[in-house]
């Protein structure tokens, strides 16, 4: 393959995920400079890694979102242990780590809002709320038959989203 292959491919890569990548690295850093940061070091890696652009093995939009996901999560790290703490401040109990599930929890959220609204109430209901479909069918004012295929819809199609991600496989 010669550079002028490679040049077409990762502006094809970047014009077919750029906008999301860069959407959705905004979402988890919060700032407009570290995500395109993280969306030009996401790009750099795919480069390095051209079998990436091979779609028989899978979506490169789920790779990059986890190659994203991982350089925000990496720098998050590195920052916190340039951090000096007195030794007195260290605690005798290691503390968990919260960066991935935080992360995570934004993803989860992020994937919800894409489902449709009716998709997002039922899992709203069943989900979090913990309501029975009786209970759910009742809140709603829908049969409770809706609310079971609404369900098994809605948990396909955040299934999807999130695979779509880098979250899930």
């Amino acid at each position: 393959m010669g550079a002028s292959d490679d040049v077409d491919l990762m502006r094809a890569l970047h014009a077919e995920h750029g906008s999301a990548l860069w959407s959705y690295a905004m979402r988890i850093t919060g700032d407009r400079g570290r995500a395109e940061d993280v969306v030009q070091e996401t790009m750099l890696r795919a480069w390095r890694n051209p079998r990436v652009l091979d779609q028989t093995r899978g979506s490169a939009r789920a790779w990059l979102f986890t190659v994203a996901r991982r350089i925000v999560i990496d720098e998050w790290r590195s920052r916190r242990n340039r951090d000096e703490i007195a030794t007195a401040q260290v605690p005798e109990v290691p503390i968990e780590d919260q960066t991935d599930k935080a992360l995570q929890s934004w993803l989860v959220a992020d994937a919800i809002n894409q489902l449709p609204q009716a998709h997002r109430e039922v899992l709203l209901e069943c989900y979090y709320r913990g309501h029975s479909v009786a209970e759910a069918a009742r809140v709603l004012g829908i049969p409770e038959g809706t609310v079971k295929s609404r369900t098994h819809y809605a948990l396909r199609a955040l299934r999807l989203a999130l695979q779509e991600m880098g979250v899930s496989e």
